[in-house]
């Protein structure tokens, strides 16, 4: 099967509330470099799309036209032999709403390209999905990924507390953190229960945990061990760090276990300058002077919403 494009391009969609564009634009801006106004985007960038909260679904770009026609005409390219197939039409799309594509005509361009296929179609339980996508008046099909909601499986804990992060945020926050796990160190020195180590040990990445408090040190391990993972997590402060890290994930302590104070907070913020040269953090109040007072200079930030509460997510580096 001979592509037409010669360099890999990807087409994810993506699904999110209005609490969560803030959130979801700039774990865009850190997975990919680019965001969108839109709930779709086409890039070079190859990353499992289960990574993210937000991401829907993936197209690997196999053809592309200016017409439907002219992807129905190269489907027949694709020989399966007999691997099992579907073609998908990918609901998310950039068109104006009074030109969306209706049921029926969405079935008909299936059904169009899966004539052109040299396989065996299943639309219950084939080997093999290909998804069609109009974005920005072209069209295009290729090798469909639906993303699997991973975060989902961990929201019910044996320890938790209500002002933990979702694991939905979580998740979102470990990708900002660390778009690029490869051979990136990375620690949670105020780990709480584990909600960021849970999520950041899902994806595989290279993360432990510490706190200063004991019970939650203990909640956190338990979480961990819960969801068949392991990770290394420590009790005690955050000035005892000596080991280098390329990224801290700093949820700033203010729950009924552990409250940190201003001078707290900005000592906890000096010290992390001392072992991670970036730091993503984590405060329901604006924190600009500290984060500039420890020697960090912020780079992004967003805010993420649950209902009237807030918080700020803050790149620095």
């Amino acid at each position: 099967m001979e592509k037409t494009n010669r360099e890999p391009v990807y087409i994810y969609t993506f699904a999110y509330s209005p609490d969560e564009v803030s959130l979801c634009r700039m774990e865009m801006r850190s997975l990919f470099g680019v965001e969108s106004e839109t709930n779709i985007i086409k890039t070079p960038i190859a990353i499992n799309p289960s990574r993210s909260p937000f991401i829907k679904e993936r197209i690997e770009v196999l053809f592309e036209g200016d017409t439907l026609s002219e992807i129905v005409d190269q489907a027949d390219q694709i020989e399966l032999g007999e691997t099992t197939f579907k073609v998908l039409y990918v609901k998310i799309n950039d068109l104006d709403p009074s030109v969306k594509i209706g049921y029926w005509e969405r079935r008909n361009i299936e059904r169009d390209i899966g004539w052109k296929v040299q396989g065996l179609a299943d639309v219950q339980n084939p080997d093999k999905i290909f998804g069609i996508v109009t974005l920005g008046g072209r069209w295009y099909l290729g090798n469909y990924i639906k993303s699997e909601s991973v975060w989902l499986h961990h929201l019910k804990k044996p320890r938790e507390y209500s002002t933990a992060l979702s694991t939905r945020v979580a998740r979102a926050i470990v990708n900002i953190a660390v778009p690029n796990p490869e051979g990136i160190k990375v620690i949670d020195p105020c780990c709480g229960i584990g909600t960021v180590l849970v999520e950041a040990l899902s994806m595989g990445i290279d993360i432990v945990g510490r706190d200063i408090n004991p019970l939650v040190t203990d909640g956190s391990r338990e979480n961990i061990a819960y969801f068949g993972l392991q990770g290394d997590v420590t009790t005690g402060p955050i000035a005892d760090v000596t080991e280098k890290y390329d990224v801290a994930i700093i949820d700033m302590p203010y729950n009924l276990y552990t409250h940190a104070t201003p001078e707290d907070q900005l000592s906890i913020l000096k010290h992390a300058r001392s072992f991670a040269e970036k730091v993503i953090v984590v405060t329901i109040e604006t924190m600009d002077d500290m984060i500039k007072e420890a020697g960090y200079e912020i780079t992004d930030r967003c805010v993420a919403k649950k209902g009237n509460f807030l918080r700020q997510i803050v790149v620095c580096v």
